[in-house]
């Protein structure tokens, strides 16, 4: 499996550069999410290695005619779908197996002091996560809602 070409993402338009990877690790019912990282901006390349994942990208951005419209879709290791998440955008996942594994490729270095959490349950957003009762980390759980000053300038 080809996971990544730049002069395919380059003919798009589509960043080529990605100094970070990262790779998550969760259980059934897990949602993480959603994350953002505004200073510097982050975009991601999404995949799921090990299981299956309902992977969510929600624009965040401040005057999008889209802001906080979303798109899921299921990720698997059968499947071989990638997402991509725009800087700009919040993203977050559900782990719908057990052992999980989600691998991501990043257009910024993580920056602690730059990033910032929306609540995963946002009513304003609405998603329908394929969850009955979530396992939510208490960062995720204390995530603001996208009303409250949660956006990012264009």
């Amino acid at each position: 499996m080809e996971t990544f070409n730049a002069a395919a993402f380059a003919k798009h338009g589509l960043p080529i550069e990605f100094p970070q990877d990262n790779h998550s690790s969760s259980r059934h019912g897990v949602i993480r999410g959603l994350h953002y990282q505004f200073d510097p901006p982050q975009g991601k390349l999404v995949r799921c290695v090990r299981g299956r994942v309902y992977d969510v990208a929600v624009d965040i951005r401040r005057g999008s005619p889209t802001l906080g419209k979303w798109i899921a879709r299921e990720l698997s290791e059968e499947n071989q779908l990638m997402l991509w998440v725009p800087a700009g955008f919040a993203h977050g996942f559900a782990a719908l197996t057990d052992n999980a594994e989600v691998a991501y490729k990043c257009t910024a270095l993580w920056n602690a002091n730059g990033e910032g959490t929306i609540v995963w349950n946002d009513p304003a957003i609405g998603i329908p996560w394929p969850i009955e009762t979530p396992l939510v980390s208490p960062k995720d759980a204390a995530g603001a809602p996208l009303g409250e000053g949660v956006t990012f300038a264009p």
